[in-house]
């Protein structure tokens, strides 16, 4: 599914969310907070749009994802497969092609609602993260407010229509809605992190709760 809606990938996102990703992705650099040295793994890349931002200072990035159509888009678009601190890799999130402790932090933007087993991924994320490294995930939510809600759910609804202009695989669309709409809540999914091994578990809304922003530490 998500070989058949590379090309035009981040274009489409840029649209949805009528360029809210934007914000969306600075506010997951911020939280990562990749410092000189260090490593970070970015799960579910995608194109690897999101990971460029992990590397700003001096800080490298493996941009993992499932989708070897997304991998080869991401290196077309950015000129390699290895390029500017950025490494893309092909990988399952539940079977991460990486050693123990490896890792200074972990991320995910939006690509947890397609693993099977979240429980099961948030111990892999564990697994390759050092100890007291940091976790990011960053995923659609549940907006706080109902009337704005009621609005969002009456968007979703729209998407697949709005999509088939300019995307090739529309009915991909209809699953995002779907998956949104089955996904935890900001306080249920603070309560699978946690239960996944992770401590210190925060959360904080985005344009309304619309997306949510969690983080969480390995134990020391």
């Amino acid at each position: 599914m998500f070989d058949g809606v590379a090309a035009r990938y981040d274009l489409v996102n840029d649209l949805l969310s009528l360029g809210q990703d934007r914000a969306w992705r600075k506010a997951v650099a911020r939280a990562v907070n990749a410092r000189s040295g260090e490593r970070v793994l970015d799960v579910a890349a995608g194109t690897g749009t999101s990971s460029a931002s992990f590397v700003l200072d001096d800080a490298t990035c493996v941009a993992c994802d499932f989708s070897l159509g997304m991998l080869r888009q991401g290196a077309k678009q950015r000129g390699g497969a290895a390029v500017g601190g950025v490494r893309f890799v092909a990988g399952d999130a539940l079977r991460l092609p990486f050693a123990d402790e490896v890792f200074d932090a972990v991320t995910i933007s939006f690509g947890l609602r397609n693993v099977h087993d979240t429980g099961a991924a948030l111990a892999e994320f564990g697994r390759v993260t050092k100890a007291g490294g940091r976790l990011v995930v960053c995923e659609f939510s549940s907006p706080t407010w109902s009337p704005f809600r009621a609005v969002y759910d009456r968007y979703l609804a729209v998407v697949p229509q709005v999509v088939s202009r300019v995307s090739s695989n529309p009915d991909s669309y209809v699953y995002l809605a779907e998956s949104i709409r089955a996904w935890p809540r900001q306080a249920e999914l603070a309560d699978l992190i946690s239960a996944a091994g992770w401590e210190r578990v925060a959360w904080r809304n985005l344009t309304g709760g619309i997306v949510a922003l969690h983080r969480a530490t390995r134990p020391v």
